[in-house]
Formats: structure tokens, C-alpha cells, sequence
């Protein structure tokens, strides 16, 4: 899909492809298809395989590409040749000219597979006019709350939330930070790919939001 000159297209689980005035980044590649293009820059939000793909980097990355991770990825992203890799912690903000990326907080409180001083992260991108908030692995926290004055401004805010419940937030928890957030757009992640989380969690996201006055929808994979 197509946001204010930003192309957005999913790539499969939490895994999404942005390309904008020329340059492509992808954000938690997994199994991703042979149509993906190769980018310029990948954002690894934490460690665990269905968000730090070795495979999945090797097949997107071209010598140069730069590849944003939290540090728990750096010893397995060593295996990948030709990269740029930066390990960012939260608070750490990155401008590539295209876009500018601010690196934010991504936990949960009902499991512990993602621990708060695993210092894990989630991403706010900004591309042209647009605002895109990358949720990561996270439950509602509330580090969220000064991201609550983004759906107020002219700017377009779009949001990408988990729904996979008993790993990372449900499907009402995700519909109720949306509503707090208000988006200009709501869009399901952790999804579809056998490891966590349904295509019906994410229809039913889209509906309960549509059923709240909250703008949202499911992409396709590409």
C-alpha cells in the first residue's frame, strides 16, 4: 500500500518492507519471499529467530547495508559479510537522510520471554510526513504514553501492533492501544507464520478497531 509517497508491504509475521525516494528498508525479515528487493537499511528490533534472521539478512543485504540491532544480536549478525552493522539501544535516534529512525522501548509484562532489561526495542521511522511506529514484541507499557500526541498532529501516525496474545499483546489489548494512540492507521503484525498468532487474530483486530471508529487493515505478503 501506498502512504503519502511511502511504499509499506508486508513482508510475512512482524517482518514489513518501506521504500521511499529510491531507498528500501525492511524492519524483522523472516522467511521472506524471493520478490523482496534488496535494501539499504534493516532494524532488528530483539534477538530471538523470527526477528533476527541471519538467513533473512543475508538474502535482503547488499554490501553496505546498514543493519540497526539491539545488542544481543551482534555476535549472530558477525556471520552476515558486507554490512553495516550499528548496535542502538533505546533513546538512540539515527538519520539516513530518507528517514529519520528513533529507537524506543519494547517489552512485556505478562511474559518473560521479553524482559524489560533485555533492553529490546521497538521503532518510530519518520518518512516524508508520515510517522510509522514499529511496536516490536511488546505488551502495552507505559513508555507508549508520549506517543499518544502523535495522532493529534496534521503528521499521518501509522502504527503496527502485535495481536499474537500469550507471547506478546492480544488481540483486545492491541485494539485498546490503538485506541490510545490514534493512529491515522492500524496495522497487524506477528501473524500468519506458524510461530505465533493467526490470520483470524488479525481480521478480528481490523474488526474491532473498524467497531471503535479506528482506521485499520491487514496487508498482504508479498
Amino acid at each position: 500500500m501506498n502512504i503519502a509517497n511511502v511504499r509499506v508491504d508486508f513482508l510475512g509475521h512482524a517482518g514489513f518492507l518501506f521504500s521511499f525516494r529510491g531507498k528500501n528498508f525492511a524492519i524483522d525479515p523472516y522467511h521472506v519471499s524471493d520478490f523482496v528487493p534488496k535494501v539499504d537499511v534493516i532494524l532488528i528490533t530483539h534477538g530471538h529467530s523470527d526477528h533476527c534472521s541471519i538467513r533473512d539478512v543475508q538474502k535482503l543485504s547488499k554490501h553496505g547495508t546498514v543493519v540497526l540491532c539491539p545488542v544481543d544480536c551482534q555476535s549472530a549478525l558477525l556471520k552476515v559479510k558486507g554490512i553495516n552493522m550499528e548496535v542502538v539501544e533505546v533513546g538512540d535516534a539515527i538519520d539516513f537522510g530518507f528517514a529519520k529512525v528513533e529507537c524506543v522501548h519494547a517489552y512485556t509484562t505478562s511474559n518473560p520471554r521479553h524482559a524489560k532489561q533485555e533492553g529490546w526495542l521497538g521503532y518510530l521511522a519518520k518518512m516524508g510526513s508520515t510517522i510509522f511506529y514499529f511496536a516490536g514484541d511488546t505488551d502495552y507499557i507505559p513508555e507508549m504514553q508520549h506517543l499518544t500526541g502523535y495522532g493529534k498532529k496534521e503528521n499521518n501516525f501509522v502504527v503496527f501492533l502485535p495481536v499474537a496474545g500469550g507471547v506478546v499483546m492480544d488481540v483486545k489489548s492491541a485494539v485498546d492501544v490503538a485506541a490510545r494512540l490514534n493512529p491515522t492507521l492500524a496495522i497487524p503484525m506477528s501473524y500468519g507464520s506458524g510461530v505465533y498468532g493467526t490470520e483470524r487474530d488479525a481480521q478480528l483486530f481490523v474488526e474491532m478497531c473498524k467497531q471503535n471508529g479506528i482506521n485499520a487493515q491487514m496487508l498482504t505478503k508479498i
